[in-house]
């Protein structure tokens, strides 16, 4: 077995304190901004029936 002097383990403990990671959270100094530039369309499409379409022809004062 290979002798250790006792000087080795407080170096290697201080060598080792160096590699601790550092989590840090900051708010961002300008301010957070959202574009929202959205262009909706939409299509509906009805099918109706022929007698269905008769009768709001006929009656056109139902809507």
């Amino acid at each position: 077995m290979i002798p250790i002097p006792l000087w080795t383990a407080p170096l290697l403990m201080l060598l080792l304190s160096g590699c601790v990671p550092r989590i840090e959270l900051a708010a961002p100094s300008a301010p957070i901004t959202i574009n929202m530039n959205v262009k909706i369309e939409h299509e509906i499409h009805i099918k109706v029936d022929k007698d269905v379409e008769t009768l709001l022809k006929n009656n056109s004062d139902l809507f």
